[in-house]
């Protein structure tokens, strides 16, 4: 899966000695904001002083992450585990400049791109809904 964002949060690198192979091994965390309506945040891990070295992720960057999500359990619980295989800078200047299409999100729902020459769509997909008979009504805001 991709996802595009900005860097908003680097945490401290951590490292260890594999109980299995007696290797070191490193990895380091960071946090990611979507620029969406309601922006999200996730945090994924980078595993490996390569490619730790090799990302040099910043705070501020504007990256694609693509990533693997598993899960593992732990005495009873289960943990998701969201692993960046590859993180690629992206031009902020591209972001919101007309006549820019944004990069595609795999996993995000969003509308399909215009089609050369095609009417444009209509900006209301669902007609408004009418008070139920008897007038009832409630205060909520939805």
């Amino acid at each position: 899966m991709d996802l595009q964002g900005k860097i908003i949060a680097v945490m401290p690198e951590r490292g260890g000695v594999s109980a299995r192979s007696g290797q070191e091994w490193k990895a380091q965390s960071f946090v990611l904001e979507t620029h969406e309506t309601y922006p999200h945040k996730m945090v994924f891990d980078v595993f490996g002083s390569d490619r730790l070295t090799r990302f040099n992720i910043q705070v501020g960057q504007e990256v694609m992450v693509s990533f693997d999500i598993d899960a593992h359990e732990y005495q009873g619980r289960w943990f998701n585990s969201i692993r960046a295989f590859d993180v690629r800078l992206v031009d902020p200047a591209t972001l919101g400049a007309p006549g820019v299409q944004p990069t595609a999100q795999t996993g995000v729902i969003g509308s399909a791109p215009a089609q050369p020459g095609a009417a444009p769509a209509d900006p209301v997909p669902f007609p408004p809904q009418q008070p139920a008979e008897g007038g009832t009504s409630d205060d909520l805001p939805f």
